[in-house]
């Protein structure tokens, strides 16, 4: 399957594989763009859900690698069948690449401070981790 664009730039797919299990299409994307540094996304997605008759926004590429000495990138795309299916099976920041959702800021400290809040042990197997530790402790 071949697209063309502006620029001469050729997108070519192999490796087609409809995945029924996570209601997607995905395929190997190579791009020719003699020239060019690079292709944005944004234009691929058009490009590709065109060539296979599929919503843009449907589109996710990701993983592209510009071959040594420029020209040819290749990369990976998937085809949702549905935004409900895109929400359950993308993976978070690829979704927020897409813009599906919105990325919310935190600090590292207030990471690392909610990671050790979960490790506390609450409730009655508190006191039993209490006595664990203590005996632990004069085992040494």
């Amino acid at each position: 399957v071949e697209g063309t664009m502006s620029d001469a730039v050729v997108v070519k797919t192999r490796k087609f594989k409809r995945n029924p299990l996570l209601a997607r299409r995905q395929m190997i994307v190579d791009i020719i763009h003699p020239g060019r540094a690079n292709v944005p996304k944004s234009e691929l997605q058009e490009v590709v859900g065109g060539m296979f008759k599929a919503d843009a926004k449907l589109t996710v590429l990701f993983g592209f690698r510009t071959k040594f000495g420029g020209g040819k990138s290749t990369g990976f795309c998937v085809i949702y069948d549905s935004e409900e299916a895109l929400r359950k099976f993308e993976p978070k920041h690829r979704q927020i690449r897409s813009g599906f959702i919105e990325k919310k800021e935190t600090s590292r400290k207030a990471m690392k401070e909610a990671k050790n809040k979960g490790k506390k042990v609450r409730g009655t197997g508190a006191s039993i981790a209490k006595h664990k530790a203590k005996r632990a402790a004069g085992a040494d």
